[in-house]
């Protein structure tokens, strides 16, 4: 009944501009989980030793959060992950609460592209760390350890030759993304 009376104005524009936002978050989101929890779980399967590592973690729940972050964007959703039997994860869509999770990490992202950079860069940002010590200490030895093979993947799409200049490419990327997001020393 308002609907249409409040579509004329800027105020009914707003409404249906979030509406639409919404309703694309709920169609990106679970698709870009999805899209994740496979890369990460190729990462994984690439090396048997990581596998290994979460077997024992079988049916424990892994959540992880962005805190800090900046009340301008839209919310990150948490990420919330199951190690499966295989040693790999599934995602889940339950978002347990703040204890519920075995494992949970929080990354303070108050500058999400700074973070981001940092991470292309190859920097580990600093994570506040709850639960499991030794899913935690797994968890870590994955993170210092595990590093994807992205020119191997390439070199099985692209050929070896354009995959090695491409990943050459990256590292020159990467190596000066380094130089310009390292903090200043201090004398």
């Amino acid at each position: 009944r308002d609907l249409p009376r409040a579509q004329g104005g800027p105020r009914g524009r707003c409404l249906q501009s979030v509406q639409m936002l919404q309703m694309a978050r709920s169609v990106v989101l679970p698709a870009a989980l999805q899209r994740l929890t496979l890369l990460v779980n190729h990462v994984l399967a690439v090396e048997p030793a990581a596998m290994l590592r979460l077997v024992p973690h079988s049916g424990k729940s892994l959540r992880v959060e962005l805190t800090d972050w900046p009340s301008q964007l839209p919310v990150p959703p948490v990420l919330v992950f199951c190690v499966t039997p295989a040693g790999l994860l599934e995602s889940s869509d339950d978002a347990p609460g703040a204890g519920a999770a075995d494992l949970q990490l929080r990354i303070a992202a108050p500058n999400p592209a700074l973070l981001m950079l940092r991470l292309a860069a190859g920097d580990r940002p600093a994570v506040e760390v709850q639960g499991d010590a030794q899913f935690a200490a797994d968890v870590n030895w994955l993170a210092e350890n595990l590093r994807w093979d992205l020119e191997g993947d390439l070199a099985r799409v692209i050929g070896p030759l354009p995959a090695r200049q491409a990943a050459a490419l990256g590292s020159a990327l990467a190596a000066g993304l380094r130089r310009r997001v390292q903090p200043a020393s201090k004398p």
